[in-house]
């Protein structure tokens, strides 16, 4: 039932992925097969979440085909930059026991806060090293995460590559609609990071009141609007139970006076996290 994405390089992207942050160890090897046998073939981790050795293992015990699972990983923010980017890479494919990633991404963009003036060269040189990873076959396609427009346009002022996603925090009560817009015109796919907003949307009468005329549970309603954004969802969870709901979406759509409702919701469950301030977030 799932669908998929063209990515602005040609490849396909599932429309809705398994996001693997806190899962580790024995339960993230066993949230990865839940995922895989219960039909996600799209699964995020990132070097800094540590668990792309469980990632990895949970893949090979699932028995599904590699080549019919789109992995993703990132970049960390301390690896930044043309040698470092390159390394980083072959331990994340070592760590993940694969030959090559779907999809790696730049988790931050460096900022001036943390580099100065050569806050932009960072990000260029950083971009440069996947560029040349992707023609080499290692990468299918390359990203960025939590990009604003500012560091998107002076990524493009040196890249050959234009970004095939870029991962935002994206859920109802904060979804960056200025930015969603600016990536759409530079046919750049928005992937959303928290689409549950922290487990903020559980309370909202909003979406209460639409999960029950839909018959659905928020988490459908909420994933179903990230889908109706053209946005690819990433919502984790290590319970089976969920697993399996958040990925019965495809069944309903949502009105567009829904859709409205939704998007006109005041802020919640923003992280705070923002690409200008960082090192303040912590994992």
């Amino acid at each position: 039932m799932m669908n998929k994405i063209k990515l602005n390089d040609g490849n396909l992207i599932p429309s809705i992925g398994f996001g693997t942050y806190k899962a580790t160890k024995t339960e993230g090897v066993l949230a990865v097969k839940n995922a895989l046998d219960k039909g996600y073939r799209l699964l995020d981790t990132a070097a800094i979440y540590q668990n792309e050795e469980e990632v990895g293992q949970g893949i090979k015990e699932s028995g599904v085909p590699r080549e019919d699972i789109f992995v993703t990983t990132k970049v960390w923010r301390e690896n930044m930059g043309y040698e470092e980017t390159k390394k980083a890479l072959d331990i994340s494919l070592e760590k993940l026991g694969l030959d090559y990633i779907d999809l790696y991404l730049i988790h931050w963009p460096a900022n001036y806060k943390n580099f100065g003036d050569d806050w932009k060269k960072v990000n260029a040189d950083t971009w440069r090293a996947m560029e040349e990873l992707q023609a080499a076959g290692k990468i299918k396609s390359i990203g960025v995460s939590n990009f604003w427009e500012e560091h998107l346009e002076a990524l493009l002022e040196t890249a050959k590559v234009i970004p095939a996603i870029n991962q935002l925090e994206f859920h109802p009560g904060y979804w960056q609609p200025e930015l969603k817009a600016y990536c759409e015109k530079k046919n750049i796919v928005i992937e959303a990071w928290s689409p549950l907003a922290r487990g903020k949307v559980f309370n909202n009468e909003v979406l209460i009141s639409i999960a029950k005329k839909h018959n659905k549970s928020i988490s459908q309603v909420c994933l179903r609007w990230c889908l109706q954004h053209n946005t690819i969802a990433i919502p984790k969870s290590n319970t089976l139970e969920r697993i399996i709901d958040n990925m019965n979406i495809f069944d309903f759509e949502l009105s567009d006076q829904d859709m409205d409702q939704i998007n006109n919701l005041p802020k919640m469950g923003f992280s705070g996290e923002v690409p200008n301030e960082w090192p303040d977030y912590v994992v």
